[in-house]
This record gives structure tokens, C-alpha cells and sequence, in this order.
């Protein structure tokens, strides 16, 4: 017999109590099993129960919420038996976190290395006088440059990328036996993605350490781990290897999710799932998906199957698992609606520069150096109907840029015109119309939605601001905004706090289009969203932009996605334009080594697809002083004159341009 689980879910049901009085099910008859050394990851939409499954292996339930039957126990013992004392010696020690948001789980005033040293104070038990040594052993573990000068800083102080590894550090401080993550790469771009995977996947190795990886990203889960479960409506649908279950999923809302992902060498775009997931306490008698599959009969409807094995090493809860390989031949996505080039600018961007610190007259008058521009030179003009995507690593100058289109934060030169009239610099300054017009939607939902506010209200502001609606039109507006988000009317009471990530970004993405606005201006909309919902959204842009000539600028870290969308791509680096075409021309065989770096590290829904990390794991504070800003880690570097010599501009046919001083027959 091998070992017994360390973590060990067994018939666990979780409920809360709804407002009739009755039991409404959350979860229902969960089992997992994680070995020392095991890596299992959990997918499935938002709202299916992944992330409740993961905390429970914590002896953690969110409020509101009990358990109605079966247990969770780590390394043999009962966690809702434990005491608080126990539980927190347990917590951060033997069983480590590692949450989607770092941001959010570092405390804002203290330093990196104070947290840290928390942390090895609660968890391990070694002389003080060791700490200091120990921290900066972590933050070099995770692969921080020169720790001694990241511990010394504030979290807002750090990138997304490094604020993430922080986060890791602290997990690993207890040297923990088991690692539950949450999407903990959720928002990373695709090179500090694959480099943590890469530091997650030889840690686990190197420690012996259990893993339970819980991820909308197949491509994550394709790279990480070697056993999957499928979540369907807060029961496991789907169970096996990694590789059987990506390459050849025999449940049919498993080959729903895998049609749902774009992929980096197709234009079509993703297909949608049909329909959404039940609300909880309606998933009804027979099988919960039955609603929305392709296979489903009498059987299906009437009487819930049960958890089997299908003969391939997989558990399946399906009656006809056998007949799924027959779905694929009418999943095709719809092709993007491509701009007509003969259209006019809706936006035009001249030479803009920004800089988020101000030289005050102090400064001036002492001689000191201006401080680097965080982007510099953008010149990019948008036609009337047409997606650009905004491509690059975090600190690149992405969301900046939409920051200052959105008048958020004013240019130190350059200008900004809609529609060829020049756009006020500042957001107080522009008249309603034309705030209505340009609409940006955050990355974060967490700092665009009011905590207070329920999503009635939240969709009430643009549609009493712009149209004066009230009373029962102004809810049956709501209601209609909500559906075309994949969200229904029992959202409308429900606070932010109420939602999962997935469904607070559908509702900040409705209030958006609510303004019905000319152009959108997209802060990495789609990253917090499950495979299914992003599909239905790119649909959505698609279907808006081909009705009413939406804009959009649009800025993601899945160059997947923002392939399938755009009609042209415009590559940044720390703030500089590097690379700019149509979309096929910068995807195809001739591009910015840079663009090939970020290519190459996209990940794959297949294990045997590995990606291809070609550039150094550094995060750069700020571009050289001179010479090309990706010098330092270009793997084609040109000796000296890259170092000296700003690179000049490759046009080539179609408007695709490269700045870049490799001739033109070697990129």
C-alpha cells in the first residue's frame, strides 16, 4: 500500500442557509486525495466551488457558509475538529496559501523584510538573530533581484510579478509539507507566468512538497500539474491524468472549456458555452449540466449519474462519456469582425509621453536630472470600429496609457484627440458627452466597484448620468445589461462582496457598456474570467463592435486573447514602442525579438507543450539611458551599437513596423 493523502477531502457537502429558511448547497459530495509530492489542479467556471474546495482543505469556510457533511483532514487529523490554536499553527506552518491577489494579502505599510520576519516568527523556530539571514535567503529562492534591496521596500513598491513572488516567499517561510494556490498567477504577463511556474514546479520537486493548484488557465494546469478535477456546479464531473484529461476530456462540459480557449496559432474566435451555470440550489434532480449539453436525453435530466470510472484511468459523472469525441465537429468559433480600413480615427495619439513623478522647482533649480518619462514617444492612430491590442510585460506602459486616454493621469507631452477634436487632458475637464463616449473598464474590479453598492445600484449610475432612466425601466435596463454579461436578475441586490473575481468583472464590464460608449478603453478585462465567460466576452466586444462601431484599445497579458480580437498589436517596453502592425504580420514569422520572447513563453493546454523562456527572469525599474530599451535581455543582441544607439524603425508591407537594428532580412 503507498502512503496515505495528506490532504484528504472526503463526501464533503457546504451549504448556507437561504431565505426561505432551506438548505442551499454549495458543494456536494466533494472527494480529493493529494499525496506528498502530488500536484493536482482544480478547474471549472466561477461559482463552481473550486476555491471553496481549496480553503476547506484549510478548515476554512466563508462565512455564512457550514458543512453539511463528510471531512477534511490534513495528515490524518479531522481541520473542523481542530482548535483556533491549533488551526493557526497549522495555517502558514505545515499548510501554506498562496492567494490570487498578492496585493491584497500584503499589508501596505509594512516592509518586505517586516513581513517576512513575521511570518518565520509565527512558523519556524529559529534564533532571531538568523531571521534577516533567512529572508533574504527566501527572496532569493524565489528569484528576486538583489533581495537586500526588495526587503527594504513597501508592497506598491514592487511590480505585480515581484509582489506575487513576495507572496510565495511567505508561503515557503513555514517550509510548509502542502501548498494551496488560488490563481496565484491571475494577471501576470506571460514571461513572469512562466517563470513561476517554472520556481512552483521545482520547489514542489525539490521539497517533496503536495499541491493543490486551483486555476480557470488550462494552460497553467497543462504546466504544473499531473492530476485534474473538473468542478461543475459545486460537484467533481471529471477526474484523471493531466495528460489524458486536456488532450481527450470524455466529459462534455470538460470539452466545453477546452473549446472555450483561444489558441495562439488560430483567428477564430473561442466558442462559448452555451447557456450558465445554475444558480446554487437549482441545479435540479438529474445532472446539473444536462441544461446546456449537446448529448443530454431523458436520463440525463431525470437522474444524476454517478461518479465512475470510464475503463481510461478517469473518474466521469456522465451517462454517454463514450459519445463526446462526437461534440467536436460542430464547435467552430466565429471569425473577428475585421475594421474597414477606409474609416476615420476615432482616436488619435501624438507623441504622448507620461511620467508618474513630478521634477518639483526645487529640483530644478538644484540641477537635478529629470526623472525618466515612464512612456515616451507613443504615436498610435485608431480607426472608427477597430481594436488595437496594447501588448507587453508588467511595467511596460499598458494600462498607463489607458490612464491618460481616460484622463486619469495627463501627459508631460504629445496630444490626444477623439474623433479629430482634441480630448481635455484631465477627466474634470471634459463635458458629459464626452466622458459617456470613452469608457475604461479596471483590471482590478476591486477598485472600480463601491463596496456598498449593490449591483443595481452600480448599474444604476451610468443610466440615470447619461439617459435619465428611472423606476421600472431603469431595472428592466439593468436586468438586460446583466444578461449580456452572462449574469441574471438575481444578481441586482447582491454587494461586490457577494461575488466571485469572474462575476465582479462582469459586472464592472457592464457598467461600462451601459454608457454605451465609442470607444472602450480594456485594462486586462478578461484575466479574471473563467475560459467560458471569456469567450462569451470576447463574443460580446465582437458583436458590439460589429453593430455599433465600437473602438477599443485593448491591453491583455494572453496574446491568445488579444490575437483572436484585434485587428492590429502595438508591442511595448518599458514605455517604448517596439513593434506595431496588423495582427498577422506581428504574430507571424518576422517580428521584434522582444515579440518573440512573449511569444514563446505562451502556455499551451497540452503537458507536451512546453514554452520557451529566452530571455533573462529580470524585472528592469527603468529603460537605459541609452541605446534600445531591451538590451539587457535581448537574446539577438547586436554588440555595441544596441547598447549606444537608438534602434531605427523597419517598415514593412501592411503598415507593420519594428524598431530594431537587426537588418531586415534577420528578424
Amino acid at each position: 500500500m503507498g502512503a496515505p493523502p495528506l490532504i484528504s477531502v472526503r463526501d464533503l457537502s457546504v451549504g448556507f442557509t437561504g431565505r426561505t429558511g432551506a438548505t442551499v448547497p454549495v458543494l456536494r459530495g466533494v472527494d480529493m486525495a493529494v499525496c506528498r509530492g502530488q500536484s493536482l489542479g482544480i478547474v471549472g467556471e466561477s461559482g463552481s466551488g473550486k476555491s471553496t474546495v481549496a480553503l476547506a482543505a484549510m478548515g476554512y469556510l466563508k462565512r455564512g457558509l457550514r458543512r453539511l457533511s463528510g471531512e477534511v483532514c490534513f495528515d490524518g487529523a479531522d481541520m473542523f475538529a481542530r482548535t483556533r490554536l491549533e488551526l493557526e499553527a497549522i495555517r502558514g506552518g505545515q499548510l501554506g496559501l498562496i492567494p490570487q491577489n498578492s496585493g491584497q494579502s500584503l499589508t501596505p505599510t509594512l516592509r518586505i523584510g517586516r513581513q517576512i520576519t513575521e511570518a518565520l516568527r509565527l512558523h519556524c523556530k529559529m534564533p532571531e538573530a538568523e531571521h534577516e539571514a533567512r529572508v533574504l535567503d527566501l527572496l532569493a529562492q524565489v528569484r528576486l533581484p538583489d533581495p537586500e534591496v526588495i526587503m527594504r521596500r513597501f508592497p506598491h513598491e514592487l511590480s505585480g510579478g515581484q509582489q506575487q513572488r513576495v507572496a510565495i516567499a511567505m508561503a515557503l517561510a513555514g517550509e510548509p509539507d502542502a501548498l494551496l494556490l488560488d490563481e496565484p498567477t491571475t494577471g501576470l504577463d506571460v514571461t513572469t507566468q512562466a517563470h513561476i511556474l517554472e520556481l512552483l514546479r521545482d520547489l514542489a520537486a525539490e521539497r517533496n512538497m503536495a499541491m493543490v493548484y486551483v486555476s480557470h488557465d488550462l494552460g497553467v494546469i497543462a504546466r504544473v500539474c499531473e492530476e485534474v478535477m473538473v468542478m461543475y456546479a459545486g460537484e467533481v464531473v471529471l477526474q484523471g491524468p493531466v495528460r489524458q484529461v486536456l488532450q481527450d476530456p470524455v466529459h462534455p462540459y470538460a470539452r466545453g472549456l477546452l473549446a472555450s480557449i483561444p489558441r495562439l496559432g488560430e483567428r477564430h474566435l473561442p466558442v462559448a458555452l452555451e447557456g450558465r451555470p445554475p444558480a446554487p440550489g437549482e441545479a435540479g434532480q438529474g445532472c446539473a449540466f444536462a441544461p446546456r449539453c449537446g448529448l443530454a436525453i431523458d436520463q440525463c435530466r431525470e437522474l444524476a449519474p454517478p461518479m465512475a470510472p470510464d475503463g481510461a484511468g478517469n473518474l466521469v459523472r456522465c451517462y454517454r462519456h463514450q459519445d463526446v469525441g462526437g461534440l467536436d465537429a460542430a464547435r467552430q468559433g466565429s471569425l473577428p469582425r475585421r475594421c474597414d480600413k477606409r474609416s476615420g480615427a476615432a482616436l488619435d495619439l501624438g507623441a504622448v509621453a507620461i511620467c508618474y513623478t513630478a521634477q518639483g522647482w526645487l529640483e530644478r533649480m538644484l540641477g537635478h536630472a529629470a526623472p525618466v518619462l515612464t512612456v515616451e514617444g507613443i504615436s498610435i492612430a485608431i480607426r472608427q470600429g477597430e481594436t488595437v491590442g496594447l501588448v507587453g510585460e508588467s511595467g511596460s506602459g499598458k494600462s498607463t496609457i489607458l490612464k491618460t486616454v481616460a484622463g486619469l493621469l495627463p501627459p508631460v507631452a504629445g496630444k490626444i484627440s477623439l474623433c479629430d477634436k482634441p480630448l481635455p487632458v484631465r477627466v474634470e475637464q471634459r463635458a458629459p458627452d464626452q466622458l459617456r463616449r470613452v469608457q475604461l473598464v479596471f483590471q482590478n474590479p476591486d477598485e472600480s466597484l463601491n463596496p456598498r453598492h449593490s449591483v443595481a445600484d452600480i448599474l444604476a449610475q451610468p443610466l440615470r448620468l447619461y439617459y435619465g432612466l428611472k423606476g421600472a425601466e431603469l431595472y428592466q435596463r439593468s436586468v438586460e445589461i446583466l444578461e449580456t454579461v452572462r449574469l441574471g436578475a438575481h444578481y441586482m441586490d447582491r454587494l461586490p462582496g457577494q461575488l466571485s473575481g469572474g462575476e465582479k468583472q462582469r459586472v464592472a464590464i457592464a457598467r461600462a457598456f451601459a454608457a454605451e460608449p465609442e470607444v472602450v478603453l480594456c485594462d486586462e478585462i478578461t484575466s479574471a474570467l473563467d475560459v467560458s465567460v471569456q469567450a462569451a466576452m470576447l463574443e460580446l466586444l465582437n458583436e458590439f463592435k460589429r453593430l455599433k462601431g465600437t473602438t477599443y484599445v485593448f491591453v491583455s497579458h494572453d496574446l491568445a486573447v488579444v490575437r483572436a480580437l484585434s485587428d492590429r498589436v502595438a508591442v511595448l517596453y518599458q514605455g517604448r514602442l517596439c513593434e506595431i502592425g496588423p495582427v498577422e504580420a506581428v504574430y507571424g514569422p518576422r517580428s521584434h525579438p522582444y515579440t518573440e520572447v512573449l511569444l514563446n513563453a505562451v502556455l499551451e493546454p497540452d503537458p507536451d507543450v512546453a514554452p520557451k523562456l529566452m530571455a533573462a527572469d529580470v524585472v528592469e525599474l527603468s529603460p537605459p539611458a541609452m541605446g534600445c530599451p531591451f538590451q539587457r535581455r535581448c537574446p539577438r543582441k547586436l554588440a555595441d551599437i544596441c547598447d549606444q544607439k537608438t534602434p531605427p524603425w523597419r517598415e514593412f508591407e501592411g503598415g507593420h513596423g519594428i524598431r530594431c537594428h537587426l537588418p531586415p532580412e534577420d528578424l
